[in-house]
C-alpha cells in the first residue's frame, strides 16, 4: 500500500501556490471597482504611449517575415544555450559529441542558408 501522507507537503505548497496567485490577480480588480477608478471616460481611453492614434487596425496581420526572423532568432539562441554547455564538455565526452553537435550545426546552416534562400534576412 502506498503512503500518500508524503505528498501533503506538496499539496499545501500547491494549495498556497494558487490562493497567492489569485489573490494577486483578482484582488486589484475587485479594490478598484469598489473605490471607483474604473470609470473609463474619454481621457482615460487615450492614447498614452506614443501619443497619437494607431495608424491601423492593432489587429491587423503581420507580414510573414516578421515571423521568420523571430523563429530565425529562437533557433540560433537556442543554438548558443546548446553549443556552450558542449564547448565545456566535449573533451571529455569524446568524438561522438564532436560528431553530434557538427551534424546538429550541420542542420542549422542548412535551415540558414534556406532562409537566406527565401528572403527572410532581406527586410525592407
Amino acid at each position: 500500500m502506498v503512503d500518500l501522507s508524503q505528498y501533503l507537503p506538496i499539496l499545501l505548497f500547491l494549495g498556497v501556490a494558487i490562493i497567492l496567485s489569485s489573490a494577486f490577480v483578482f484582488l486589484p480588480m475587485a479594490v478598484g471597482r469598489l473605490t471607483g477608478s474604473h470609470k473609463p471616460n474619454e481621457q482615460k481611453l487615450a492614447e498614452y504611449e506614443c501619443g497619437f492614434p494607431a495608424f491601423e487596425d492593432p489587429r491587423s496581420q503581420y507580414d510573414v517575415r516578421f515571423y521568420l526572423v523571430a523563429i530565425l532568432f529562437i533557433v540560433f539562441d537556442l543554438e548558443a544555450a546548446f553549443i556552450y554547455p558542449w564547448a565545456v564538455s566535449v573533451f571529455s565526452i569524446g568524438w561522438s559529441a564532436w560528431i553530434g553537435m557538427m551534424i546538429f550545426i550541420g542542420e542549422l546552416a542548412l535551415g540558414l542558408a534556406y532562409a537566406w534562400k527565401k528572403g527572410a534576412l532581406d527586410w525592407e
